[in-house]
């Protein structure tokens, strides 16, 4: 089941004390950003959070749910309608999150 773009900019709209929030489609779900980093996603309408320290220290009793099969676990944010709690986690959870990878250019003049 794909998430529902009501749903996206519901938790936006939640997040929206935070500056720099954004978001990519992939396959039917949304990949979160803050300040250049994933921070989680939305997945069948279920915000899931990396399980950086950080974010398991704020959602403690958070269970831990698969975005889709073979996926690693994240934890379910299940009080999404808590914006103060909400930015709180993501903010405190950026300086533990990893660089995003960027894709690799193939070198000038070589052809594959």
């Amino acid at each position: 089941m794909a998430s529902t773009k009501a749903y996206l900019d519901y938790v936006l709209e939640q997040l929206s004390g935070l500056e720099e929030i954004s978001y990519r489609a992939m396959m039917g779900e949304y990949i979160l950003y803050y300040r250049g980093k994933v921070f989680g996603g939305i997945y069948d309408d279920r915000l899931l959070i990396k399980p950086v320290p950080a974010a398991v220290r704020k959602l403690p009793d958070a269970p831990m749910e698969l975005p889709y099969e073979g996926a690693k676990e994240m934890l379910l944010a299940e009080d999404v309608d808590n914006s103060g709690l909400l930015c709180a986690l993501v903010e405190s959870m950026w300086e533990e999150l990893p660089e995003v990878k960027r894709k690799k250019k193939p070198a000038a003049g070589k052809q594959s």
